[in-house]
């Protein structure tokens, strides 16, 4: 066989491609039923796209695992998806949605590549990645020509080099705190929209869960999200840095006929939390003035309890798939 194909799997690539597995077929339950919604051709054109290329990636990974002889996920199927339902979100969410997924796929698949070693998963990220490069690129344009992309605020023009001369610049718990720098403004306002739509997103879930726990924890999410969203909107605002208006609650609908089933509803949100606790990791670690160092690390936290509590509430309704796992060598020496 060619190249290095005739490899098994590492942990990496396996786990990989799972992970995959269960976003790409939870992103068409989602896709599907927004086109059968959408009005605005543009957004329509986006949507399309994302959909062609989750598709397209299902069942590339099936085969790949077919190959290696391994389990198909379940992951979430037409069962999960009431194409039926009315319309829950605008069409601007739609748009704001896909540039969010855009944004994650960078990110995942940016790592999948990093850490695969087999020719055939290489390319496949690669092409994973150039695919996610266009669908980001294709949302944030057409964001733009709809006038609805927030920019990042801008500040003063740097003309001479300058190096850092007092401890102050670290400081932020005491006394005066320095401007932010620009990387903090990125951070700030990058975590406040996601936390925007993440808002938006959990009061349509909230709005149409069956279940009467996961309605509980979808409201305590909600809580969270606009937690952190006005901690962050607070930073900026005391430097008079404002990036525009980030509320996305009225482009949730009044519906409360649920098109998505609790199951997909839980893995989505869990899925925005793991991707929220690793951005604030980054910021963090950007970020040099102590107060956000502070700030990043208590919303880590909440993050993380969430977290915790959301995957008691899949496990016990059985809707945890394991995914891939080193063996349990201490049982395999019992038996």
């Amino acid at each position: 066989m060619s190249g290095n194909h005739w490899t098994a799997l590492t942990a990496a690539e396996l786990s990989n491609l799972w992970t995959s597995y269960q976003n790409d077929s939870m992103a068409i339950c989602g896709i599907k039923f927004y086109l059968s919604h959408v009005k605005d051709e543009e957004i329509k054109q986006v949507l399309e796209y994302a959909l062609q290329i989750s598709e397209e990636h299902i069942s590339k990974v099936r085969d790949f695992l077919k190959q290696e002889h391994c389990a198909i996920p379940l992951g979430f199927t037409d069962a999960d998806v009431n194409m039926e339902a009315p319309r829950l979100f605008s069409d601007r969410f739609y748009l704001e949605y896909i540039s969010n997924m855009g944004k994650f796929g960078l990110t995942s698949y940016s790592l999948a590549l990093s850490i695969s070693d087999r020719s055939d998963m290489i390319g496949f990220y690669s092409d994973c990645l150039d695919e996610t490069k266009r669908l980001h690129n294709m949302a944030k344009e057409v964001g733009k020509k709809k006038g609805v992309l927030i920019r990042t605020p801008e500040i003063p023009k740097t003309e001479k080099v300058n190096f850092v001369k007092k401890q102050s610049f670290l400081a932020g718990w005491f006394g005066d705190k320095r401007p932010l720098l620009g990387v903090e403004v990125a951070n700030l306002v990058y975590n406040a929209k996601r936390n925007a739509l993440g808002a938006a997103t959990i009061i349509g879930f909230a709005q149409v869960a069956e279940n009467k726990a996961v309605q509980r924890y979808f409201e305590r999410g909600l809580e969270l999200a606009n937690k952190h969203f006005d901690k962050f909107q607070s930073v900026l605002r005391e430097e008079d840095l404002h990036p525009g208006a980030l509320n996305l609650a009225s482009e949730v609908t009044s519906s409360t006929e649920p098109p998505f089933s609790d199951k997909l509803m839980m893995y989505h949100i869990t899925a925005l939390i793991g991707s929220g606790i690793g951005q604030y990791g980054v910021a963090m670690a950007a970020g040099p003035r102590h107060d956000l160092s502070l700030l990043y690390g208590r919303l880590i936290v909440e993050l993380a309890r969430y977290a915790e509590d959301g995957a008691k509430i899949m496990i016990e309704h059985g809707w945890m798939e394991s995914p891939p796992a080193a063996a349990d060598r201490y049982k395999l020496f019992q038996e």
